[in-house]
């Protein structure tokens, strides 16, 4: 089964299907160009090009239907690069519209594929200058002998060295590895990369204010001192520390309240 001149489907020849065909294309894109149509009617038309010509979308889709892709997919993809070219058609110019829209429709499906591959996206200038570096890259290493340097790769490309860099360090984003994937080279089936990243240690959001107190702790008197130790550090209540070191609870209470408004006052002095 091969696609008539005019952009239908059918087989080649005097089919009526055919003939039909061509002439409500003719037609739908004689309405879709008329200025003095309305707005409505030019659009109705346009939809009625892109339902006639479905079967070459569908028809081109097939090509790459074993990539991984479900085929509606394709087809809608397919279906873009379709109305780019009854937009962009130009029935002066004598080239049958089939022919005219295949590249178009095969090229969109290709460029899905390309965008589709990147695990993170990125502006298609960097995937198409990637594209280009690596075509550059083969060809000046047969020619120098060596891997080129991004002043070469810019040179052969007409770009700047900027330009190269950003475009061999977009390279990162088209594959990525996930952070539970394991590995095999152990026995045991090894560890994935989330085992070997860190955590962030609960220590490091404090250390600041630790370190500023430290030369207050050590100017107090040594009970007001030994107090705090034996409160914060030790874990021992008021009574224990009174019994301790020998005054009541609430004298206990009040040297506390004192030495931590006067740390506090004076650590917000040092801030």
């Amino acid at each position: 089964m091969t696609f008539d001149t005019s952009g239908g489907s059918g087989a080649r020849g005097s089919d009526p299907r055919v003939e039909g065909a061509r002439r409500r294309n003719a037609q739908l894109f004689a309405v879709f160009r008329d200025e003095t149509a309305t707005e409505p009617t030019r659009l109705a038309a346009r939809d009625g090009l892109v339902t006639l010509h479905l079967p070459l979308v569908e028809h081109c889709a097939r090509r790459f239907r074993n990539r991984g892709e479900p085929f509606e997919d394709l087809v809608q993809v397919g279906t873009i690069g379709l109305i780019k070219s009854i937009d962009r058609f130009d029935l002066e110019r004598g080239v049958e519209f089939s022919t005219y829209a295949t590249p178009t429709i095969i090229g969109e499906i290709k460029r899905y594929f390309r965008d589709k591959g990147w695990a993170i996206r990125v502006p298609r200038r960097l995937q198409e200058l990637r594209m280009q570096i690596g075509a550059a890259t083969g060809e000046l290493t047969q020619t120098l002998g060596r891997s080129p340097t991004p002043r070469e790769l810019a040179e052969a490309l007409d770009c700047t060295v900027e330009d190269i860099v950003e475009g061999i360090e977009s390279s990162n984003a088209y594959s990525t590895l996930s952070l539970d994937a394991a590995d095999d080279s152990g026995e045991d089936g090894g560890t994935s990369m989330l085992d070997t990243i860190g955590i962030d240690d609960e220590g490091l959001e404090h250390i600041e204010i630790r370190e500023s107190i430290k030369p207050l702790l050590e100017a107090l008197p040594a009970r007001e001192k030994r107090i705090l130790l034996l409160r914060f550090f030790k874990n021992r209540t008021q009574s224990e520390i009174a019994d301790e070191i020998g005054v009541s609870q609430m004298h206990v209470s009040r040297l506390l309240s004192r030495t931590l408004d006067q740390l506090r006052s004076s650590l917000e002095e040092t801030v």
